[in-house]
C-alpha cells in the first residue's frame, strides 16, 4: 500500500484557521494547537454573544424609557402599563430612540397617556 502525503491539504487547513486567529495575542495566533482551541473557544463566544447583545439592548432601551419616564413623574412600568391600556402599540427601541432624539414628543406622549 502507499503512503498518503497530506502535505498541501493540512498546510491549506492550518493556514485556514491561523487566518481566522489572526490578531489574537501571543502563541493563540502563530502556533496552530493553541490557535484552533482559541479559535473554537472563540467561536463559542460569538454564537452565544449573538444571542447577548439582543438582551443587552433591550436594558439599555428599557433604561432609557424609565430615565425619560421619571421626568414627567412615571416610572418605565407604569408607562408601558399605559400605553397598553391606551392601545398605542410602539417597540421600546422606538421609545428609547424618542427619549433620546425628540423629547418633545415623548412627552407629548407621556401627556396622552396620564
Amino acid at each position: 500500500m502507499t503512503r498518503i502525503k497530506r502535505g498541501f491539504v493540512a498546510r491549506q487547513r492550518r493556514k485556514k484557521v491561523l487566518k481566522l486567529t489572526k490578531g489574537f495575542r501571543g502563541s493563540s495566533s502563530v502556533l496552530f494547537r493553541p490557535a484552533n482551541q482559541r479559535k473554537m473557544k472563540a467561536l463559542r463566544f460569538s454564537y452565544r454573544d449573538r444571542r447577548q447583545r439582543k438582551r443587552d439592548l433591550r436594558s439599555l432601551w428599557n433604561t432609557r424609557i424609565n430615565a425619560a419616564a421619571r421626568r414627567s413623574n412615571l416610572n418605565y412600568n407604569q408607562f408601558i402599563y399605559k400605553l397598553k391600556q391606551f392601545n398605542i402599540i410602539i417597540n421600546r427601541k422606538w421609545l428609547a430612540q424618542l427619549a433620546i432624539r425628540d423629547s418633545k414628543v415623548l412627552h407629548a406622549l407621556f401627556q396622552t397617556v396620564c
